[in-house]
């Protein structure tokens, strides 16, 4: 998928000109979020009306399923793509909000924490899909790209990748296409195995974050588990993403190295190279943080942030659904598939394992 459009500039340069095209595909994240909150809560009260005991599905699963069904049956319209395309700003805008509910003591224990964790599924991820890519006779660029992609931030990393290591747009075709399949696959199994594990929202929350490929999808994941589990999947998965241009330009040095690309030398430019790759947002998250920290948020300030936190994940996770074209994946082929599932099966195992290991320090969080 492409990164959206900028909701403030246009070809035609105007404000004024470019506002009116993000407004109907706008509409339309907010109809579908609104209708799956109310999918949600529909059930839930027609299974106490009956007194069945049917599934409490999240809204969050809703609002992607009906996002999913629309894109794939009727189709996104011309006219809707525009505001469609910008569920990537809204999942930004949540997560610099989410930044209120921590205070930086708090952040930084679970960074650092965390941060070792990463490390250890970031060599587990690498070795297995580079391996097994190669058994399964993926280039070396496409291979680089499925692990870096999986290790990382998903397809943000892969788009940072493709130019790093100057890939083909067939290969980062192929890696964002089977990031994307994972990342949905995460989405609808996660839930079910923390529930079957009986993981405490905490764990799940670091599992997820710890785990699960795009952020997106790592938000939904933890939003499809509860809100607490939410926002430590996305503190963790913000350490992550912000590792991503210290991982893209240690790839782009060992392809250098093996002639497949020309690097700019020097500190400056390789710190340069950080920087425009580092994610932005992440730094939104460490401020506003450092805002409640200081106490510039009342508690009903907190909350209302809370809230509008709420309203931008739900934006994105509609955007996610409409943006998911099952036909992607089926032109990508089923050797990356299979590549990327075996180190999501692999990374998830192992973190899985480290949170339980970890379970005391983690619930002390």
């Amino acid at each position: 998928m492409s990164a959206p459009a900028s909701p403030t500039t246009g070809r035609t340069g105007g404000l004024g000109t470019s506002v009116p095209r993000y407004v109907p595909g706008l509409l339309l994240l907010v109809v579908v979020g609104v209708i799956g909150t109310f999918a949600q809560t529909g059930l839930r009260s027609v299974g106490k009306a009956t007194g069945t005991a049917l599934p409490d599905i999240e809204y969050v699963l809703w609002a992607i399923i009906l996002g999913l069904i629309i894109r794939n049956t009727v189709g996104v319209p011309a006219p809707f793509r525009p505001g469609v395309g910008t569920y990537e700003f809204w999942l930004k805008i949540g997560i610099v909000l989410l930044g209120a509910r921590f205070l930086l003591g708090d952040l930084a224990k679970l960074g650092g924490f965390s941060l070792v964790l990463i490390l250890i599924d970031m060599a587990v991820a690498t070795t297995v899909i580079l391996l097994v890519g190669k058994a399964f006779g993926l280039g070396g660029k496409l291979s680089t790209l499925l692990a870096v992609g999986t290790s990382i931030c998903g397809v943000s990393a892969i788009i940072a990748g493709k130019g790093a290591i100057d890939a083909d747009d067939e290969d980062s075709g192929y890696a964002i296409a089977a990031i994307l399949a994972l990342g949905a696959v995460a989405l609808f199994s996660f839930p079910a195995i923390g529930h079957a594990l009986a993981l405490t929202d905490t764990q799940f929350g670091l599992w997820a974050g710890l785990a699960v490929d795009n952020t997106a999808e790592t938000a939904a994941t933890g939003a499809a588990y509860s809100p607490h589990a939410q926002q430590v999947a996305v503190a963790v998965k913000n350490t992550r993403n912000a590792l991503i241009g210290l991982v893209v330009l240690g790839y782009a040095i060992y392809w250098s190295n093996r002639g497949g690309v020309a690097v700019a030398s020097g500190l400056g430019a390789r710190a340069q190279f950080v920087w425009r790759t580092f994610p932005k947002f992440v730094l939104g998250f460490i401020a506003v943080s450092a805002l409640a920290t200081l106490g510039v948020f009342a508690k009903p300030d907190v909350t209302s942030l809370g809230n509008l936190s709420k309203w931008a994940f739900l934006l994105c996770f509609a955007g996610v659904g409409l943006n998911f074209d099952l036909r992607q994946f089926a032109r990508s082929g089923v050797r990356p598939l299979i590549v990327a599932a075996l180190g999501l099966v692999v990374v998830a195992a192992c973190s899985l394992g480290l949170v339980l290991l970890a379970s005391g320090w983690i619930e002390g969080t």
